[in-house]
């Protein structure tokens, strides 16, 4: 009878071991490094520039810059999305990386948000420059800025916008507004 049991309780925990990923649904990040100069340039005039970037695993980036403000727009066909694209207020500009956080809701790791930091310009100084991490959701055609955590006023911006992201998907870009989320005097 005792061997029956063990017997039993081993193959259960076989058995959960080799269980989906499904079943284990979970956040983690990748980061993947971004750099205009390693971007295609699609377009570029007087008035602005258009690049093609590399994303996670070959996920697309479209980026945006006119009037010396960035927008970024992810996934196959950006401008399916009902706001199309989103800068910030202030002239700005981004590099460094892009924090992807995927889902393995769906039983593979999928991006479903990224963070991004902005720098806004310092109409003063550049001692004035804010900060602004950038949370986005990204969903086929309901894509969007849906949290922006001032990197400066919070010590745990990085934690705050990871949370932001990891409840992407309900939120509906046509029409919700971006959640400023923490303390924030980045502009």
């Amino acid at each position: 009878m005792r061997k029956t049991i063990c017997m039993a309780t081993g193959m259960m925990a076989l058995a959960l071991m080799a269980a989906p990923a499904l079943a284990q649904s979970g956040f983690t990040s990748a980061y993947t490094d971004f750099n205009l100069d390693e971007c295609l340039v699609l377009e570029a005039d007087d008035f602005g520039a258009e690049w093609a970037c590399p994303g996670y695993k070959g996920f697309p980036m479209l980026v945006r810059e006119g009037d010396l403000r960035f927008a970024v727009a992810f996934g196959f066909n950006p401008d399916a999305n009902v706001v199309g694209f989103q800068t910030l207020p202030p002239f700005n500009y981004i590099a460094g990386k892009v924090e992807w956080r995927l889902s393995n809701a769906s039983g593979r790791w999928m991006p479903v948000a990224t963070i991004m930091r902005y720098f806004t310009d310092g109409m003063d100084d550049e001692s004035d420059e804010g900060q602004i991490l950038v949370v986005t959701q990204i969903a086929n055609g309901n894509s969007c800025h849906i949290a922006h955590i001032d990197a400066r006023a919070n010590k745990n911006a990085n934690e705050l916008a990871r949370q932001a992201a990891d409840a992407a998907g309900d939120f509906d870009c046509a029409s919700d507004e971006a959640e400023i989320i923490g303390a924030f005097g980045a502009y």
